[in-house]
This record gives C-alpha cells, sequence and structure tokens, in this order.
C-alpha cells in the first residue's frame, strides 16, 4: 500500500490554484438571480488530490468552470499557478465523455498532441501507450459508438491526460457508470495520480469515492456553496473500504450532508 508521501513531490510548496473570496451569480431571461456560490477560499499545492462533495446545486461544477476560466467570477478572484492555462496544461474531464464521434480512440486520445504540432509518429506512439494505460489496448481503432460508457470515459480520461496536464479537473466522470467500471475507473486513476502527480480536481457526489481518491475531502455548503469543512485522508492506498477510519471517515461527511437536507 503507498501513502500519500508528499515528501517525494518537489513541487509541493508550489501553488496550483488560488481561490480567494470567489462569488458567482447566475440571472436567468426572466429575471431571477441564483447565487451558485459565496466566498469561497481554497489553497491547492501542486501534486494535491482534491475531492468536493455537497448537495445538487451547491456550485461545484461552477466552480470546476470559473477554474477553467469557462466562466468568470463575480467577486474574488482565481489564480492558476505557473502560467497554467485551459487547454494548454490545464485539462477538464466532463460528466458525459466529449470524444469526436468521427475519431477512433487513437484519433481522440492524439487530438490534443495534433493541435500543439506533435509529430505523427510521437503522437501516435503518446495514445497508443495512454490507450494501453487506461486498459484499452487492442481498441485504438474502435470509433465512440463501438465502446460502452465505461471504455469511453477511460478515452475521455487518456485524452486528457495526453497533453500531460498540471491542472485535471474532473466533473463526475464515473457518475454513469456501474459499481464496479467505477471501482476499476477509481484504481485506474489513482496509479496514473501517482506516476504523474498531476494537480486534481475531483467533483462527485459519492462520498465512499471521495475518501477513496482525495488527500484532501472538501465539503461545500447548500448554495449559495462555499467551502465549510475540509477532511484530510491520511489512509495508505489503495484505500480500504473495511476499516475503522475509513467507515468513521464516511459517517462523518455523510451526516454533514445529511445535515444540510434537513
Amino acid at each position: 500500500m503507498k501513502p500519500d508521501n508528499v515528501n517525494k513531490r518537489p513541487a509541493e510548496n508550489l501553488i496550483a490554484l488560488e481561490i480567494h473570496s470567489v462569488s458567482k451569480t447566475f440571472h436567468s431571461d426572466s429575471g431571477r438571480k441564483v447565487q451558485a456560490l459565496e466566498g469561497v477560499n481554497l489553497l491547492v499545492r501542486q501534486g494535491e488530490f482534491i475531492t468536493l462533495v455537497g448537495a445538487t446545486g451547491c456550485g461545484k461544477t461552477t466552480l470546476l468552470n470559473l477554474v477553467a476560466g469557462l466562466d468568470t467570477p463575480d467577486d474574488g478572484y482565481l489564480r492558476v499557478g505557473n502560467n497554467l492555462r485551459f487547454g494548454d496544461n490545464v485539462a477538464y474531464v466532463f460528466q458525459h465523455y466529449t470524444l469526436f464521434p468521427w475519431r477512433s480512440a487513437l484519433g481522440n486520445v492524439a487530438f490534443g498532441l495534433q493541435m500543439r504540432g506533435v509529430p505523427r509518429k510521437q503522437r501516435k506512439s503518446r495514445a497508443s501507450d495512454l490507450l494501453a494505460r487506461v486498459g484499452l489496448s487492442g481498441f485504438e481503432n474502435a470509433y465512440p459508438y463501438e465502446l460502452s460508457g465505461g471504455m469511453r470515459q477511460r478515452a475521455a480520461i487518456a485524452q486528457a491526460l495526453a497533453i500531460q496536464p498540471k491542472l485535471l479537473l474532473m466533473d463526475e466522470p464515473f457518475g454513469a457508470v456501474d459499481d464496479s467500471t467505477r471501482s476499476e475507473l477509481q484504481q485506474m486513476l489513482t496509479e496514473l495520480w501517482q506516476d504523474h502527480l498531476p494537480t486534481i480536481l475531483f467533483v462527485t457526489h459519492n462520498i465512499d469515492e471521495a475518501i477513496v481518491l482525495g488527500g484532501r475531502v472538501l465539503v461545500l455548503s447548500e448554495r449559495p456553496g462555499k467551502i465549510e469543512h475540509e477532511f484530510k485522508i491520511d489512509l495508505p492506498r489503495p484505500r480500504n473500504r473495511m476499516t475503522k477510519e475509513f467507515t468513521n471517515l464516511f459517517i462523518k461527511i455523510r451526516q454533514l450532508l445529511s445535515v444540510q437536507l434537513d
């Protein structure tokens, strides 16, 4: 079992992401205001794996979109470290796979490298290696419609990792797969993270998943969302769900979310 040994990470003191007093309100066509986030503060160091949980509508996806630069905050600021930019060294894996239906699995994974001018032979080799790492060896020439939901998400993760992102944003990427596939994808993602040490912000509704994956679990309040509680997860990897420590953490987080829904 591998602990989260930050001493092996030379970049541990570098800031990957700083969020300061960020708020966001949306306005409907009818004039109705919905405040999604209020006064969010978060400091993330390079190489951290952060999971975010909270009730539906608490602003988790909104927060990821702000970090990605797909939207802008009304108040406060976000700073992404080391000149990270979305599409350059920041990647996003959405709730539903975003593969190009007209490209093969290999072509999808290689797309970002092609846009960066990586030579054909080199990008094909890297894409093939990544597909093998995510368990899709032999499916290089398959098109998205020929892949199962879990396989498509594996391909989408490989696609995101192809550009070697420093910051990886993931919005409930395993929410649409069965429990067995979900466990396999969690293990795969953990291994890829340990090998490459990108900074990961991972949104999930699943408390078990948040504890299995995260080095820190952040619990967002009800809308308008803000970070209400933080749990540092010191359990060794791979995480054993049957331990007393895991169960106690699960119960504490579930109780917090239950209070929000009362």
